[in-house]
Order: structure tokens, then C-alpha cells, then sequence
């Protein structure tokens, strides 16, 4: 273990207590330490300050949040939507790692836990998985309590689950899939952000939802060739639109593949709602799409 490996190890930690004395120290804390300066939750003005007072005041308890931040439960609410047909078929959900029959899996597929950021495994050859690592990995993951590190609490009582999918090849070099992630603000879609390459050195678009080029975030560079408009646009703004009515705000991720939407997730705090990717739409800032006030 490196030494940078102790000192995030140290700080997980320190976060994480402070999410168990209270999610807002966890928020105030982690703010400061981005932004140098105090959080204000009294009177949110940017676009961090909102998601940020949305994940401690609405998120934190709201029922319909946890069904749709955990990426097995979701399925339900995006079948109740009308909207089965854009599901990654699933091959199986299990308790545990234990459970997973590999030998009935085919020869490529994606596991993941249900609850947080970054637990996948994707398999795209099955001869080459090491099962023994593999469910060794899944059992580490399993005992995290993801909802700590950023005081989402969203993820506290989702129960976890790993479920099983069939796995989306990606179209390029790298074999990643793009992310197609649509920004919702009181139900309305307004931007899409495009991500390509993840793990492998991330680049990044913004579009309106015509699909003219916004301002790209300060987080990653742009890809060499710019992303072609979908085919299947408006089919999914139709989708975002119906998914993130109840929510003040809600990012709907997607995945495209061979012009067939398929869902990916719904993120209600992006980055912790710390450190957003984000751009102007029309001359305005996101911090005035997003209005708090609605649905109170």
C-alpha cells in the first residue's frame, strides 16, 4: 500500500465519522475543503449549494429517492414509467456472492451492487474471470456503507443486493460505452453531458437539448471529434422528462447503443453534489434552473 493509499484511507475515514456525528458536519467539512469558504445553507445561491441543501433537506428521507438511487429497485419505477423497454435485461440478483452461479452466466456480463459508485465488474470474457478474486471483490464491496464518505443518505437503507446484466460491448478503442447524462430541473431536461472514455483517461461534452455544444466542464477535456446528435434524441429527452418529474433535481444517465436507449442510473447528487460537472445553459447558470421551492 503507497502512501497516497494511507492518507485516502485516513481521510475515508475521518469523513465517515463525521457522517456518523452529522451528514451536515460531513457537507460543511468536505465544502470547505473544496471551495475554501463556508457553505451556505440558509440561503443556497450556486449550483453546489442547492444540491447540496437538496441532498441534507429532501433527498436524505424522501421514499421515491431511495427507490430510485438503488439500481435494483429502480427497475420497478422505470417499468411503472412505461419504460421497460430501455432496461439492460438483467440475468440474475442475488444476496450475495455466494449466490452467482457463474457456471450458468454466459460468457460475458456486468455484476455491480445496487447502492453507490464504482462497484462493477465487467466481465467480457468469462474463461479469463477469476472467480475466486471476483467474489472476493464483491464481498469487500458488499460491507461498505457508501452513503458515509459523502453523507448521502440516500444510500443508507438501501438493501444491498448485486445484480447481474448483460453486458453493452463499447463501440470505440477503449471498448467504454459513452455516458449520455441529462440534466433535469423540476422535471425538465436541459442539458446533456456526454462522458467518453471512463478510466481511461475521461473527455467530456455538454449539449443543449438540440444538441448544440454548451461551454465544457472544468473537469475534463473535450474528445478530438465531436459527438454526433442521436438519432434517438428525442426518445430520450421523451424518457428524462418522464423519469425526473417528481424530482427538484435528478441527473437520468443512459446509455446509446446502436441508436437503442438503454438506462444506466439516476444520480440525485452527482460527485457528492460537491464538485459537479456543470455549464451554462442559454446564458444562465444551472443554479437558476434549479428552483427549490418547487414541490414543497
Amino acid at each position: 500500500m503507497t502512501l497516497m493509499d494511507v492518507r485516502q484511507k485516513v481521510s475515508d475515514a475521518f469523513f465517515c465519522i463525521l457522517t456518523d456525528i452529522s451528514p451536515e458536519l460531513n457537507t460543511r467539512v468536505r465544502y470547505h475543503h473544496y471551495y475554501k469558504k463556508k457553505l451556505n445553507l440558509n440561503n443556497p445561491a450556486t449550483f453546489n449549494e442547492k444540491l447540496l441543501w437538496l441532498k441534507l433537506n429532501r433527498y436524505a428521507n424522501d421514499p421515491l429517492v431511495k427507490i430510485c438511487a438503488d439500481k435494483y429497485a429502480v427497475r420497478q419505477y422505470i417499468t411503472d414509467c412505461g419504460y421497460s423497454d430501455i432496461l439492460v435485461p438483467l440475468l440474475g440478483a442475488y444476496d450475495s456472492p455466494l449466490e452467482i452461479d457463474f457456471d450458468q452466466l454466459p460468457d460475458q456480463f456486468a455484476l455491480k451492487w445496487n447502492f453507490g459508485c464504482g462497484y462493477n465488474i465487467i466481465c467480457k470474457d468469462k474463461k479469463e474471470l477469476d472467480v475466486r478474486k471476483t467474489i472476493r471483490q464483491l464481498e469487500t464491496w458488499g460491507k461498505i456503507k457508501y452513503y458515509r464518505f459523502n453523507a448521502e443518505m440516500q444510500y443508507k437503507d438501501v438493501k444491498h443486493k448485486i445484480i447481474c446484466e448483460e453486458f453493452l460491448p463499447g463501440d470505440n478503442e477503449s471498448g467504454v460505452i459513452p455516458d449520455y447524462k441529462v440534466y433535469c430541473f423540476n422535471g425538465k431536461p436541459e442539458v446533456i453531458f456526454v462522458m467518453h472514455d471512463r478510466g481511461h483517461g475521461v473527455k467530456s461534452e455538454f449539449f443543449d437539448t438540440g444538441w448544440n455544444p454548451l461551454e465544457n466542464s472544468n473537469k475534463y477535456t473535450k474528445p478530438t471529434t465531436p459527438t454526433p446528435k442521436p438519432i434517438c434524441l428525442e426518445y430520450l429527452l421523451e424518457v428524462s422528462k418522464k423519469l425526473s418529474q417528481p424530482f427538484p433535481f435528478v441527473r437520468c444517465d443512459f446509455y446509446i447503443l446502436n441508436e437503442k436507449v438503454y438506462f444506466g442510473e439516476m444520480t440525485f447528487t452527482p460527485a457528492g453534489g460537491l464538485y459537479t460537472s456543470q455549464t451554462m445553459v442559454h446564458g444562465k447558470d444551472m443554479a437558476e434552473l434549479l428552483n427549490l421551492s418547487v414541490g414543497e
